[in-house]
């Protein structure tokens, strides 16, 4: 008994401040739910009466009495037809009735059409305790949540004294089924996707949440704000609920018409069908909101590093990024940004991307791709620029030319835009490497200037030139020696290179950032001060790897971690080596490996394989015949690809396919 009467206190006390700040809520109300229906028909229609006064009388003059039902009815069917979210967006029709029903009004994007703003303030919020649900059984749910008596969110709390959320987490998944075995009909409240559109499991100090509910297989996700780098929530200040975020920001009034309005998508099998529900993490919201606050205070030509951990959905972070930064406007309805550049360096994740930002964009034509060959993408750039498009989507293969592009237009015609980098997954391929090339050209700088110039860059940068005709020269160097790189060092390169331009705001996702991009994209804590002890960059939002790890997300790589000199002396029954002292073997291996690597060396043995290659492998299967070079290592790899390329050029035999 002690254990729900805590309960109750805690419904009470999350109710009692959602009332207090523009929620809708009455004890003992959940005598007004229809369970078939799974609606809360007074507000249905207390907001047609209210928003659409119009289409209410001529539904009453061609219903009567009847009005209401009909319309609860169509609803519910346009729901099972549809979806809850495409309901709430884009309404219903009703015969006899020129234009559909809203069922709902998000705030627009300009704050200038009085009845729409007259609308988005009737929203009619409701939050409902104790709600039985269904027609089989009497399970009650702690908490659900209406928009215009629509059903968009449930939730089960537990109390930290005798519980966790991990009883709630269970419960939906034991109790909540949305169609038991042996019931007839799936239940409308938690049935996906025309039921609730999410379902919270909330505890005094944690919370998570799921968007389709499967019975056992139902899958939560953490929605924690993280405890100082850490899983879970740091402590009230104010000895509150940990959790008390849900209530006090996440479910008030704005930010959740908001997320209902903006940040929710659905996607769609290839029969159109409903197949996931995407509802943002914590992480993700607080990441984008801060952003957009901060450009706008802070105005264009901002630089923001993102360091979100792998594999926690950053493709649809930068695809809200990307969506809510070509909508942004200033306090005077002036648009920020001429167009948004969003730039990936993998073709698969590329068209992730693309695809996202089309569900959360929901308007054609507002998203340009520029993919096409060296020729044709100054053509197609130039063509979505001239035609308006908000979001530009490219590749790192076409970034080098879109950032210039990007660069000069913000120069030479004031135009502003923002810049979206995914991190560097590098890359060793040719193509890297001319990107870095290109890059050197478009600096002038010759690479033995640089170099000249990157010795002196260790110590300190004279000017922007030098600084990024250097980095991308050590590139080139790394690269040449096996190395990596990516959007990220093609990004600090051209940037560094050029003088800080007003007009292009920078923003860098990526889970690990290297040195210089800390330093490109980092803010110093005291930005008049240097950089030293106390006031080094950091990045503007962080979802730290060790949060990742705790919430099940990635894999802790160094809970099997063995060092190397524990790992030696296992090797050699626990006998300890110093430096002077080395493995015969080892030593012999070290002295092939040099020799193996040596230009010459190389250079030979590539004769011998490309000329027998050419004349006995290539005339097999119809001249369709590969060949492939198994080599030692990665920088053995790299040299051959190149001396095998100096070959074919000096030869004359470049039309032989490698």
């Amino acid at each position: 008994m002690s254990t729900l009467h805590r309960e109750i206190h805690f419904e009470d006390e999350i109710c009692g401040h959602l009332a207090g700040h523009g929620w809708l809520y009455v004890p003992g109300d959940s005598a007004g739910y229809d369970r078939e229906a799974a609606l809360f028909p007074t507000d249905v229609v207390a907001w047609l009466e209210e928003t659409q006064r119009a289409a209410w009388q001529t539904l009453v003059k061609n219903h009567g009495a009847r009005s209401g039902e009909v319309v609860l009815r169509r609803l519910r069917e346009a729901l099972n037809q549809r979806g809850t979210l495409d309901v709430l967006r884009h309404g219903i029709e009703l015969v006899g009735l020129r234009q559909p029903l809203a069922m709902a009004q998000f705030q627009p994007a300009l704050a200038m059409n009085a009845e729409l703003l007259a609308k988005y303030r009737a929203n009619r919020l409701r939050v409902v305790r104790q709600v039985r649900y269904s027609l089989h059984n009497e399970y009650a749910l702690d908490l659900v949540f209406f928009l215009n008596g629509i059903p968009v969110a449930t939730c089960e709390l537990k109390s930290d004294f005798t519980q966790s959320v991990a009883d709630a987490v269970d419960q939906y998944r034991f109790d909540r089924d949305p169609k038991p075995k042996g019931q007839s009909a799936a239940e409308p409240l938690l049935g996906f996707p025309h039921g609730a559109l999410v379902h919270f499991a909330v505890s005094n100090s944690e919370a998570m949440m799921a968007t389709q509910l499967k019975g056992t297989e139902t899958r939560f996700l953490p929605f924690n704000r993280g405890d100082h780098g850490a899983a879970g929530n740091p402590v009230d200040a104010r000895g509150g609920h940990r959790t008390a975020y849900l209530w006090e920001e996440v479910w008030a009034r704005s930010s959740w018409l908001e997320i209902l309005g903006r940040y929710m998508v659905t996607q769609k099998d290839q029969r159109k069908q409903i197949t996931k529900i995407i509802f943002p993490r914590y992480h993700q919201l607080d990441a984008t909101r801060k952003l957009l606050a901060a450009v706008l205070a802070e105005g264009v030509g901002g630089k923001y590093l993102i360091q979100h951990s792998a594999g926690l959905g950053k493709t649809n972070s930068i695809a809200w990024s990307a969506h809510f930064l070509a909508d942004l406007h200033t306090a005077n309805h002036e648009k920020l940004f001429d167009t948004v550049l969003v730039v990936s360096d993998r073709t698969v994740l590329d068209s992730q991307l693309q695809e996202a930002i089309f569900d959360f964009s929901r308007t054609a034509g507002v998203v340009a791709t520029i993919q096409g060959e060296s020729a044709r993408k100054s053509g197609e750039l130039a063509e979505a620029l001239a035609d308006g498009k908000k979001i530009v989507v490219c590749t790192i293969q076409t970034f080098p030319f879109a950032l210039k592009a990007v660069q000069e237009l913000a120069a030479t015609q004031g135009k502003r835009f923002a810049v979206i980098a995914d991190e560097a997954h590098s890359s060793q391929t040719g193509e890297a490497a001319a990107k870095l090339k290109t890059l050197l050209s478009s600096l002038e700088v010759a690479p033995d200037l640089a170099a000249e110039r990157g010795k002196e860059a260790v110590s300190s940068c004279s000017t922007s030139a030098a600084c990024g005709g250097a980095g991308a020269f050590e590139e080139l160097k790394d690269l040449a020696d096996g190395g990596e790189v990516g959007t990220e060092d093609i990004l600090a390169a051209q940037m560094s290179a050029r003088a800080a331009q007003k007009g292009i705001t920078y923003v860098a996702f990526t889970a690990t950032p290297k040195a210089k991009t800390l330093e490109l994209f980092g803010r110093r804590p005291d930005p008049e001060a240097p950089a030293g002890p106390g006031n080094l960059p950091a990045p503007f939002h962080v979802y730290s790897m060790r949060q990742a790890i705790e919430e099940g997300f990635i894999l802790d790589v160094l809970r099997n971690y063995t060092p190397y000199k524990l790992a030696f002396r296992l090797a050699y029954g626990g006998r300890e080596v110093d430096e002077e002292e080395v493995e015969r073997s080892a030593a012999l291996k070290k002295i092939l490996q040099w020799v193996r690597l040596h230009p010459y060396n190389i250079s030979e043995k590539v004769r011998v394989v490309v000329e027998h290659f050419r004349e006995k492998v290539a005339p097999l299967l119809g001249g369709r015949a590969k060949a492939m070079v198994v080599v030692a290592s990665r920088v053995e790899a790299v040299r051959w690809q190149l001396a095998i390329d100096k070959y074919i050029r000096e030869q004359g035999t470049s039309s032989q396919r490698w």
